[in-house]
């Protein structure tokens, strides 16, 4: 019953850090602050630039913004496509997630039995991880392009920083990986040792070794082995003779 508790307070606790986690992937999305970038013109305007998977947008220290979205949708880049399908596979796999995760969880009690149940927790933290693997590598592989062109030489571009996207993305994707790592041990540890402990079949006794054939009882009609007759019609048996005879009467006379 203890360990019962245990498992339950750390399926809720990983459901919490997954769930806190799915939100900050989703919160990434629509922000702009992917990159940044701050050229100072003059004195007293400087221009902000920041770009996201979506759009590039411009500002100044007037509070003039103007934001713009990528022109052709063909025309774009091989990674920003990769990253953009990434991201989205984070947020749809992170929400499938969190409904497995709570419909197999022991303190919601709306699955079947614990090794139903078990089960799909388990599935539930496996899609977890899927979802915060996606977005690591959706947030890595952007972080690392924009420090490459930043420390690269003959980058003639404009140079941009990580923005602060990037890293809300990486804290909410490291609670989901964490999360569901913790869900996938215990739970797939309780859902095997659940089915190995009903699968396993008990050591052979002598009561469990005999079959229920061996306990029936004999049929009525008993079994009779064929034997020679024991006397022929016509003739005295054997059996039939007398089994005491006579003493023979001897005389004086028969030994004469």
């Amino acid at each position: 019953m203890k360990y019962r508790t245990v498992v339950m307070y750390v399926e809720l606790g990983c459901f919490v850090s997954c769930l806190c986690g799915w939100i900050l992937v989703c919160s990434t999305l629509p922000t702009e602050y992917w990159t940044f970038s701050e050229v100072g013109s003059i004195v007293l305007t400087t221009s902000n630039y920041y770009s996201n998977l979506w759009r590039d947008c411009i500002s100044d220290t007037t509070g003039v913004s103007d934001c713009k979205d990528y022109p052709s949708m063909l025309a774009l880049p091989v990674f920003l496509h990769t990253c953009r399908a990434l991201a989205v596979s984070a947020v749809i796999t992170g929400f499938f997630g969190g409904v497995l995760t709570l419909v197999g969880m022991k303190c919601t009690k709306i699955g079947g039995t614990e090794i139903i149940n078990a089960r799909v927790t388990f599935s539930g933290g496996v899609t977890y991880l899927v979802s915060g693997f996606c977005g690591m590598i959706t947030y890595s592989w952007w972080a690392n392009k924009v420090v490459s062109e930043f420390v690269d030489p003959n980058f003639k571009a404009q140079k941009f920083e990580i923005g602060a996207a990037v890293f809300i993305g990486w804290g909410g994707s490291i609670l989901l990986i964490c999360g569901g790592s913790v869900l996938v041990y215990f739970c797939g540890k309780e859902g095997l040792k659940s089915s190995g402990a009903k699968n396993k079949r008990r050591p052979a006794t002598y009561a469990t070794a005999r079959t229920r054939r061996t306990y029936m009882q004999p049929p009525t009609v008993s079994r009779v082995t064929p034997m020679p007759p024991l006397y022929h019609a016509g003739r005295s048996s054997r059996a039939s003779r007398p089994a005491t005879q006579t003493a023979p009467n001897y005389s004086r006379d028969t030994f004469v």
